[in-house]
């Protein structure tokens, strides 16, 4: 009758395609779903499953045996981690982005933060865990301005991931957070109040791509790995604000 629904269709023709297991940086969410859509028109027979989370925890699931054909980090440490330990197929690392770090405050809130350099005047702050890259990317901030032990002696909210910093400063449950300038651009809820300065975060902000060794659909996983490097990914990834790591 021509009125089954496109989702239904797609149930059916997915019986036998190949699964591609994609595990992202949390931060990556939006403009991987959005080269998911892309990607069906070049290679409508694979299914790519994305496991977004922070890259601490995802290079844990990776150790622990988790089903991964391809890690995409939000920091070199854990793909390096991830290499070292004969997890990743050799030379695959592509370090594909560039994000920065942005202090912000949710539209409504009233703060008397104008920066990183007087944060500890904030009542409460929402920052990632030490494991997770922003969270990581924080404490050094910090560190270089030697301001650490001020900042964690505040009501800090120790978040699980970027999502869950901008969530709860979105959603007003903390004055001020600290997460990536493309996930500030993704919510019309928070207000950027500053970028880290060059000085206070020396690490890069990278995003190293790359297939594993254990991958049970290698050809797959190439083959996607080589479209996120191609003109119609990196648009994508430009237009959320991603920087194009040369």
């Amino acid at each position: 009758c021509g009125c089954s629904s496109s989702k239904t269709d797609n149930a059916s023709a997915t019986a036998d395609n190949t699964k591609v297991n994609v595990f992202i940086a949390a931060s990556l969410s939006n403009a991987m779903d959005e080269i998911a859509e892309n990607y069906k028109k070049t290679d409508e027979n694979v299914d790519l499953v994305f496991n977004a989370d922070s890259s601490g925890t995802l290079k844990t699931q990776i150790t622990e045996g988790a089903s991964c054909d391809i890690f995409f980090s939000a920091a070199e440490k854990q793909m390096n981690e991830l290499n070292d330990g004969g997890y990743i197929e050799d030379g695959s690392v592509v370090p594909l982005l560039e994000n920065k770090v942005v202090l912000i405050k949710g539209k409504g809130v009233e703060t008397s933060v104008t920066g990183f350099d007087n944060i500890t005047s904030a009542k409460n702050i929402a920052l990632a865990g030490e494991d997770v890259p922003v969270g990581s990317y924080s404490r050094e901030i910090f560190t270089n301005m030697g301001i650490l032990d001020d900042v964690m002696s505040k009501d800090v909210n120790e978040c699980a991931n970027v999502t869950a910093v901008l969530t709860a400063v979105a959603e007003g449950s903390n004055e001020v957070g600290v997460v990536y300038a493309t996930d500030a651009a993704s919510n019309k809820d928070v207000k950027v109040l500053a970028e880290a300065p060059a000085d206070a975060l020396k690490t890069p902000v990278i995003y190293p791509v790359a297939a594993l060794k254990e991958s049970k659909n290698k050809d797959a996983a190439d083959k996607f790995v080589k479209f996120l490097q191609s003109e119609k990914a990196l648009k994508v990834f430009r237009s959320y604000g991603f920087t194009i790591n040369k």
